[in-house]
């Protein structure tokens, strides 16, 4: 699948490596700052990962909100730095107009929106720039300890990705610049997210599925035995074989090495 093509979902899966420039993330806060910070994603490129997604603003359970000045401060810095040091697309992890305006401005190319681009104004700034953009579900409020999913989960999700895609498309937003997030953690049971990493054609609404379940709570549910990475390459390579089009991960080395183990990438 191309990287440029997200509408067109082919081929093996593609790795986005996690560059967290924040000091309360909930598994790296703190550890990726400055020049360091753009060392540790040319890394990555290194080891396999074909878009890197770089966040300002925690959305761990229990974190609080940022305003739009202290995110930038995050960002620009590394952002500058980094969008010339490597050639795979960058993306930024934020659900604010104003940030993800100066970040497109220093040449993101894809908007990881967990708020689905619902912020006044981001629908219409990307489709005015033509970057790509993720679509993200999430029960209750991002920084709200939500219940579980009731009902149907796979039926939820892929009903409100549908929704949000077609506001997207009607705002002038090319149906191939899209990518969809069942925003694995965000207020589901540990069943509903193992079904929802298993489910990918189910909730795509004919988009890449972006699958991002890297160091999560409910990843060692299932994989008691192994440390967290190891735990979350097993579910990235659990992911990919159910459809997952792009896997977001913290360790791309251990995620790309088990992928090709499992014959999913191309050595």
């Amino acid at each position: 699948m191309s990287v440029q093509t997200w509408g067109h979902r082919s081929g093996p899966p593609v790795v986005m490596g996690i560059l967290n420039v924040t000091p309360d993330s909930f598994s790296d806060g703190g550890t990726w700052i400055g020049r360091g910070a753009v060392e540790h994603a040319i890394e990555m490129v290194e080891a396999g990962a074909s878009i890197i997604d770089v966040g300002g603003e925690s959305t761990r359970p229990g974190s609080s909100p940022v305003s739009a000045e202290e995110e930038l401060s995050r960002l620009v810095p590394v952002l500058r730095d980094l969008i010339p040091s490597i050639d795979v697309p960058v993306s930024v992890d934020t659900m604010k107009t104003e940030v993800a305006e100066r970040c497109i401005g220093l040449g993101i190319s894809i908007v990881n929106d967990v708020n689905a681009l619902r912020a006044e104004g981001m629908l219409e700034l990307c489709a005015s720039t033509g970057v790509s953009a993720v679509v993200m579900h999430s029960e209750g409020g991002i920084f709200d300890k939500a219940d579980a999913v009731s009902g149907d989960v796979l039926e939820e999700v892929r009903s409100f990705l549908e929704s949000r895609c077609e506001a997207a498309i009607q705002a002038g937003i090319s149906s191939e610049k899209l990518m969809v997030d069942p925003g694995l953690g965000f207020g589901k049971s540990n069943e509903q997210n193992l079904l929802l990493l298993e489910s990918s054609d189910e909730i795509s609404c004919g988009h890449a599925v972006l699958s991002g379940s890297s160091r999560k709570r409910f990843v060692r549910n299932y994989n008691p035995d192994s440390d967290i990475d190891a735990a979350s390459a097993e579910m990235a390579v659990r992911a990919a074989r159910n459809g997952a089009d792009i896997i977001r991960v913290h360790n791309v080395a251990l995620t790309v090495e088990a992928l090709r183990g499992s014959g999913l990438l191309r050595r």
